[in-house]
């Protein structure tokens, strides 16, 4: 079923983190500083508007990841087969 939120949702905390980091931004690097409220709009817009960009890739990548572990998941866990012949026959050389 695919993802039909239109925005990533923060946590309080995260969002006020995130808007902190946004007046900073603009604090140091654009001449005008941002208020509160636009900083949280300017927030918002990015989550709706980009949000989805940065998830699809994070789940492409995800994929991706999860693609080439369960390719190499044979080499890893792949055990022999009736081998307890072959393990007693050892055993009986090496007591020899």
């Amino acid at each position: 079923m695919p993802h039909t939120d239109p925005a990533i949702e923060l946590t309080k905390e995260q969002r006020a983190d995130a808007i902190d980091s946004l007046q900073r931004y603009f604090e140091e690097n654009l001449p005008e500083p941002i208020g509160e409220m636009p900083a949280g709009h300017l927030l918002d817009y990015f989550l709706e508007e980009i949000g989805s960009v940065i998830y699809n890739r994070a789940v492409a990548d995800a994929q991706s990841r999860l693609h080439l572990r369960l390719e190499d998941l044979t080499g890893e866990l792949h055990t022999p087969e009736f081998t307890y012949w072959q393990r007693i026959d050892n055993k009986r050389r090496t007591r020899r």
